[in-house]
C-alpha cells in the first residue's frame, strides 16, 4: 500500500505509478463489510463441514 495513503483511499497500480482514487467513507465500510459477510460465510462452511465429519466419526464409533 502507499506510505501518504489516509484511511478512505484505495491504492492501485498500474505499472510502476500508485494510482490513489477517493472514496466515501460509506463506500469504504460497505467494502469492508462485504468482505466480512465473505469471511463469516466461509467460516459458516468449514463449521458445517466439521459437523459433518464429526456425524460421519460418530456413525462409525457407533457401530463398533
Amino acid at each position: 500500500m502507499c506510505e501518504n495513503c489516509t484511511v478512505g483511499e484505495i491504492v492501485t497500480t498500474t505499472g510502476d505509478v500508485d494510482v490513489v482514487e477517493e472514496e466515501t467513507s460509506a463506500h469504504v465500510l460497505i467494502g469492508e463489510i462485504m468482505v466480512c459477510n465473505r469471511d463469516l460465510q466461509k467460516i459458516k462452511e468449514d463449521i458445517s463441514d466439521v459437523e459433518k465429519r464429526l456425524k460421519n466419526i460418530s456413525d462409525v464409533l457407533g457401530r463398533i
